[in-house]
């Protein structure tokens, strides 16, 4: 293992569901500085049932995230497996994961969202911290292209997820929620930030439409790493290119400065044109395989470890000084 195991440099990683536990379960291979910053836009299932019933933050996405950071021990093990356990029954707890009904409890009974995840961080002994990226539980509004000049909107996370149709353009409702301190403060004094991968329009980009959360990640000093889809989701990035996913994120925050781009030569189509979409934002791009052996459009752990460690050697050289324009 790398010396960077050994304490490491801080990463923040934002995203939700798969895709941020994939990059969590790689970054812990790296270090032991690690904060998760997860979406909270989530409107189906056991957390949309809990979000419309008691007016809380949909919990599944953080339960997702403090999975993926448990301790490797018969311990953590344990409690993880707890935590990702569904009910299954005729009744109203079908469906239900524990660790959501565990994180609303103590949510409840703390009156405090970042106390109530951090206590199932150390049920957990999870290396890291979990925390919402907003204060409130957020929709999602998609602008969708039908073809023919027609666009329309679709609002929720779980329809946008399933829109099969290009989207140009997506928003936060209320549009300007207030952020999680937090994860404000865990972005500015970070070392490396990392987007994605995950689900493109619901997941990753939302971070960068909460505004004091957009400016932490405009201003720090931070580097920058994207990593992209293995393929496109069937529903919300149906037909989508690996420079796509750079021109959205462009569409979407066009200052962002952009360091390093990781993506596995497998998903790209033209190299070249990769190439170029990642220069025109600043970035250095990074092929490299990530995908799971087993064929499945999943992130590998050890090889994405891999990959991002050697995204951070390549900027040892530069990144001991923080200023406002490193």
């Amino acid at each position: 293992m790398s010396a960077l195991a050994s304490g490491g440099p801080a990463f923040v990683a934002l995203g939700g569901g798969h895709g941020l536990s994939a990059t969590l379960s790689a970054l812990r291979l790296m270090s032991d500085q690690l904060t998760a910053v997860v979406t909270v836009a989530d409107d189906g299932g056991s957390s949309g049932r809990l979000r419309d019933e008691l007016g809380v933050l949909p919990p599944g996405d953080l339960r997702m995230a403090l999975a993926a950071l448990c301790d490797d021990s018969e311990w953590g093990r344990t409690w993880r497996d707890v935590l990702q356990h569904r009910f299954s029954s005729s009744g109203d707890l079908d469906r239900h994961a524990v660790g959501n009904l565990l994180i609303v409890a103590l949510w409840e009974l703390l009156g405090d969202t970042v106390e109530g995840l951090d206590w199932v961080a150390k049920l957990l002994g999870a290396r890291g911290r979990v925390l919402p990226m907003a204060a409130v539980p957020l929709e999602i509004e998609a602008d969708v292209d039908k073809g023919d000049g027609v666009t329309c909107v679709v609002r929720g996370q779980s329809a946008v997820a399933v829109v099969g149709e290009r989207i140009t353009q997506v928003r936060l409702v209320p549009e300007a929620p207030p952020a999680c301190p937090e994860a404000v403060a865990a972005v500015e004094s970070a070392d490396w930030v990392v987007l994605g991968p995950g689900s493109w329009f619901t997941s990753v980009l939302p971070h960068l439409l909460v505004p004091e959360l957009a400016a932490a990640l405009h201003r720090t000093s931070a580097r920058r790493v994207v990593v992209l889809n293995l393929e496109p989701d069937a529903g919300e990035t149906d037909g989508m290119r690996a420079e796509d996913y750079i021109d959205v994120l462009r569409r979407h925050a066009p200052d962002l400065r952009v360091d390093a781009v990781v993506a596995d030569p497998g998903a790209v189509e033209d190299v070249s044109v990769l190439v170029e979409r990642t220069r025109a934002i600043g970035a250095r791009l990074l092929l490299r395989q990530v995908g799971s052996s087993d064929g499945s459009a999943r992130h590998d752990p050890l090889r994405l470890a891999a990959a991002l460690r050697d995204v951070v050697d390549g900027f040892l050289g530069d990144v001991g000084t923080r200023t406002a324009d490193a």
